[in-house]
């Protein structure tokens, strides 16, 4: 009876340690295949009150990164979220050639939580007079044209003439205010039911030198929120006849939410930019 019992005691311990080194590995991503060969390093920003933000830089390298030649980059904001899904995403769309050979880099903060270090209600935003913690688009700006781009480009073949950005609510905000008023590291943008309803008259304020502007796909789901619809359609409504020089196309994209149609407007603002003769 008592061995019996040293039999089971040794068994149980046996199983609890298995667990517990189950538990303690760490996962392995390789087997994610649809996310392609991924590369991560850590980028700071130092702010004006010296504090420092933490960015989490995920990228898909191509399998031409080897052969020399430059490839389309797409930057893309809320990286914690939309690198995953738009990088396995767009694994499927290569499949189907529906979109050219890019590289794809995430800008993550690594949390969800503003206290924990999300700061894209600062970064992605002009200022509003009820949000005081908004306003830090022009920096953040800055901080993705001499710190991030550069070096993707030094160490990536990233083509410096083919930078697409890609924001949603808020970063589709950035992508409008970078396109519109920025200095504009890119070339094109896309923005995913872009987040206008606390500073809509900063956005439709007239555009300096409209023919050089970055190329803008701007989709509104036909079911997000009164709160955000409307003022994108404000919006929508005012540059219907103004700036005719600058290039953009506005769709409405069925059936979906504020928060569903991040696939659908990758898919078609990508289609969209690569179909013009200028891009």
């Amino acid at each position: 009876m008592q061995q019996a019992i040293f039999k089971l005691i040794a068994f149980l311990l046996l199983v609890i340690s298995c667990e517990l080194s189950a538990e303690s590995t760490e996962a392995p991503m390789e087997y994610l295949h649809g996310l392609g060969k991924v590369d991560y390093f850590l980028l700071e920003d130092v702010r004006e009150d010296d504090s420092i933000q933490v960015y989490h830089i995920y990228v898909r390298n191509s399998p031409s990164a080897a052969d020399g030649h430059k490839l389309p980059t797409i930057y893309l904001l809320d990286g914690g979220i939309n690198f995953p899904l738009l990088s396995a995403y767009y694994q499927l769309l290569r499949l189907m050639n529906t979109v050219p050979e890019m590289l794809i880099v995430g800008i993550s903060y690594g949390t969800s939580d503003w206290k924990k270090g999300n700061a894209r209600a600062f970064d992605f935003t002009l200022p509003a007079k009820k949000q005081q913690h908004w306003g830090g688009a022009k920096k953040f700006e800055a901080f993705l044209a001499h710190s991030l781009i550069p070096r993707i480009e030094q160490h990536y073949p990233a083509d410096p003439h083919k930078r697409i950005l890609f924001g949603q609510s808020v970063g589709g905000q950035f992508g409008l205010y970078t396109s519109m008023y920025g200095e504009s590291p890119f070339h094109a943008i896309i923005a995913s039911n872009p987040a206008l309803h606390e500073n809509l008259p900063l956005l439709i304020t007239p555009i300096q030198n409209p023919t050089d502007r970055p190329m803008a796909y701007i989709s509104l789901a036909e079911n997000d929120s009164a709160r955000f619809r409307q003022p994108a359609l404000k919006w929508s409504k005012h540059w219907f006849e103004r700036s005719p020089d600058w290039k953009r196309k506005v769709v409405h994209l069925e059936q979906h939410d504020h928060l569903s149609a991040n696939p659908e407007a990758f898919r078609q603002g990508l289609r969209w930019i690569f179909a013009q003769p200028s891009f």
